[in-house]
């Protein structure tokens, strides 16, 4: 299922394009984030994601760090592919949260799963758990003191040959500052958005919306990198 683009053997008025279009399996099975991902990247990069692989191992998000989740699902996505869908292809991961100043960073590796630390229940909890919990603790803290970011680490590794092995991924970071509102404002969104009113803006991300959302979010300026970085590579192979 993980195909190379061969139209450009048929076709030699494309050889070019399709050349510089690049195929990136984006590891998650959220479709929201995914979205996100292909509106900031456009239409130079063709995507997949685990929902197009039956048998995608889950891989477990234990790392103390964005980069050392990202990292670790990169480098398991990869190795995984190189031995059951040989590609050239490339594996996209990110771990990304909200830090909050007040909170020492809370919930931070833990934002998808934040109501979850407070029962015996594993995986990640509903984002409006999530909210309602981080609501909770900042009940009596001034606005002044509610300064929080959006964070984001992005892992990129291409997938080895079967019989080599995955280098060391290329990270991209990125953040984005704000606040934490009083309460949940807007209907866009996912995760922390209706929540989070960032730098320079009254609005919260869910009432912004995608279009602005997608050039100021920590997800966006990690891939203006990854965007940069490709750029440069394609660039030097034509030169070559």
């Amino acid at each position: 299922m993980f195909k190379q683009t061969k139209i450009a053997a048929a076709n030699p008025l494309c050889r070019r394009y399709c050349a510089d279009v690049i195929t990136l399996l984006i590891a998650t099975r959220n479709v929201h984030k995914a979205g996100e991902i292909r509106a900031i990247l456009g239409g130079r990069f063709q995507f997949l994601t685990l929902n197009d692989f039956h048998g995608a191992p889950e891989v477990v998000e234990d790392a103390p760090t964005f980069a050392g989740n990202a990292t670790k699902k990169a480098v398991e996505l990869a190795q995984w592919l190189a031995a059951k869908h040989p590609t050239s292809n490339y594996v996209l991961a990110d771990d990304s949260g909200l830090e909050v100043d007040v909170l020492d960073g809370a919930p931070g590796v833990h934002s998808a799963r934040f109501a979850a630390l407070d029962s015996a229940k594993s995986g990640n909890t509903t984002d409006a758990d999530n909210n309602a919990k981080l609501l909770r603790l900042l009940k009596d803290v001034p606005p002044e003191k509610r300064a929080a970011r959006f964070h984001c680490v992005i892992a990129l590794v291409q997938v080895p040959s079967p019989q080599s092995r995955v280098q060391s991924p290329h990270l991209f970071d990125g953040a984005c500052e704000g606040r934490i509102g009083f309460a949940p404002r807007g209907k866009n969104g996912f995760g922390y958005d209706p929540l989070f009113v960032p730098v320079g803006f009254e609005q919260t991300f869910a009432e912004l919306g995608d279009e602005v959302k997608n050039k100021l979010s920590h997800r966006a300026r990690a891939l203006e990198k990854l965007k940069v970085f490709f750029t440069t590579k394609l660039q030097r192979n034509r030169e070559r």
